[in-house]
């Protein structure tokens, strides 16, 4: 059974920073991209960045360029997101995600839908002003 299983989450103050963490168990996640989501209260879930299975691609939602980075280490299967210069509106729950279809793109993860990835169970960020 697979499972994703976030950590990291907190409460900052605006410029601040924290590290997220995705440990993935139940299947060898190194042919996969994996990548992160973020929801918002009453907001739809965003794609924010993700990185194919070599770690050589990686994308990043416009919002966040400069300031997160996705990271993999793909002998302990896990996948980290850096984020620097944290602002009010990344408040959210972020989800890390798993791609289903092998060798696909990091850019097929950030534009799949829901029933495509395997999600882990979401980890709260809250960003004060």
């Amino acid at each position: 059974q697979v499972q994703l299983v976030e950590s990291g989450g907190g409460l900052v103050q605006a410029g601040g920073s924290l590290r997220l963490s995705c440990a993935a168990s139940g299947r060898t996640f190194s042919t996969y991209p994996m990548g992160w989501f973020r929801q918002a209260p009453g907001k739809e879930r965003e794609s924010v960045a993700a990185i194919s299975w070599s770690g050589g691609t990686t994308y990043y939602t416009d919002s966040v360029k400069g300031r997160f980075t996705i990271s993999r280490d793909k002998a302990k299967n896990t996948v980290y997101l850096q984020m620097n210069s944290l602002k009010p509106e990344d408040t959210a729950v972020y989800y890390c995600a798993a791609d289903r279809q092998i060798g696909a793109s990091a850019m097929h993860l950030a534009n799949s839908g829901y029933e495509n990835l395997y999600w882990g169970q979401g980890t709260q960020v809250t960003v004060s002003s």
